[in-house]
């Protein structure tokens, strides 16, 4: 250094040249409460619908897959349905194959339309129907396959923001268009699902669970047979899908749950750290989110960024269900999950 800066202009440059910067300067970067980037979004599924039909004909599958995915418009063209979650709307045409591939970030699918198509995962074929939930942990081979006559829809969820902000990122294309099948096709449906008895002579997997379907059957008998309870004030009746063999989360990275609004019920608004999407599996509703209201009805999918206020209210004729992932498992494993509720 030459002679001393005795103006702070001057010493600001100096510094800032070098790649430095006074905490003076980024101090209200640590804000009373979170103040994410992403909005709230909605996505209609009138709009999906038709933006499916076309990619149908405009778009091949290819080495990738037609899958639509949902940038939310407060993060400026980041690959991101919130800054931790991405959300697609994935389409397969009867007779197509989406290719083999594994990646670090892990995934989720939910069925919103068409019935036995299936996700293979580390050779076990699993086969679809509406309203399946559907697991592919991370660095898992998969690939897609539509063996019937109809058009298959299903939303994607996966942790890739998250993952690409750890600088994680692993991707593999396999040199094969299917990976081997060669497991008991919804294998894992028999080993690991039956409630609380599990496979004595199979080792835990605590990272992920082993069972990578979760039937909409079972799923709709438990939300019916919990309609009468009184169920979260904030939620509604709400249900977690678990690891098979833990209890915890199926995944590490996310949180996955349905919650079924009673015919004429408001819940209380809350806020949570942590994002989610949801889609609307059946019904019709409202949710004010941090003053916003949205509308909600069957196939529409919405963002629910950090810390955002939020609410539910069915406001149609019919018991209302949404599906969600969130990445709730991430904060609470580092301490930095919160609720306020109302």
């Amino acid at each position: 250094m030459n002679a001393p800066i005795k103006t702070e202009d001057g010493f600001h440059q100096l510094i800032h040249q070098n790649h430095m910067w006074g905490l003076w300067e980024i101090a209200s970067q640590m804000t009373p409460q979170p103040r994410p980037e992403a909005i709230p979004y909605q996505w209609k599924w009138s709009l999906l619908k038709e933006v499916v039909k076309q990619s149908a004909s405009a778009v091949p599958v290819g080495d990738e897959r037609r899958a639509m995915q949902l940038f939310n418009p407060g993060l400026n063209g980041q690959w991101a349905t919130t800054n931790t979650l991405i959300a697609a709307v994935q389409v397969l045409l009867p007779g197509e194959v989406a290719r083999a591939h594994r990646h670090s970030p892990a995934a989720i699918r939910f069925i919103i339309e068409g019935d036995g198509a299936y996700t293979a995962v580390e050779g076990e074929k699993v086969i679809m129907h509406p309203g399946d939930f559907i697991l592919t942990p991370s660095w898992q081979w998969h690939d897609h396959g539509n063996e019937t006559n109809e058009t298959v829809v299903w939303m994607d969820g996966l942790d890739v923001p998250l993952t690409k902000s750890l600088n994680a990122m692993f991707f593999e294309m396999h040199k094969d268009l299917k990976a081997s099948h060669g497991k008991p096709v919804n294998g894992s449906q028999a080993l690991y699902g039956h409630g609380k008895l599990t496979p004595t002579w199979t080792k835990e997997r605590p990272l992920f669970s082993p069972l990578m379907l979760y039937s909409w059957e079972q799923t709709l008998e438990a939300l019916h047979d919990l309609r009468n309870h009184d169920g979260s004030p904030h939620d509604g009746i709400s249900l977690e899908y678990t690891h098979a063999q833990t209890g915890g989360p199926v995944l590490p990275t996310m949180s996955c749950r349905v919650q079924l609004i009673r015919k004429g019920e408001k819940t209380k608004a809350k806020r949570v750290t942590g994002s989610s999407v949801f889609h609307v599996v059946q019904g019709r509703g409202r949710s004010v989110i941090d003053g916003k209201t949205f509308d909600w009805e069957k196939g529409d999918i919405i963002a629910l960024p950090s810390w955002a206020e939020h609410d539910f209210a069915n406001t149609g004729g019919e018991d209302a269900i949404l599906f969600s992932i969130s990445d709730r498992p991430v904060l609470e494993a580092l301490g930095f999950y919160r609720e306020a509720l109302s």
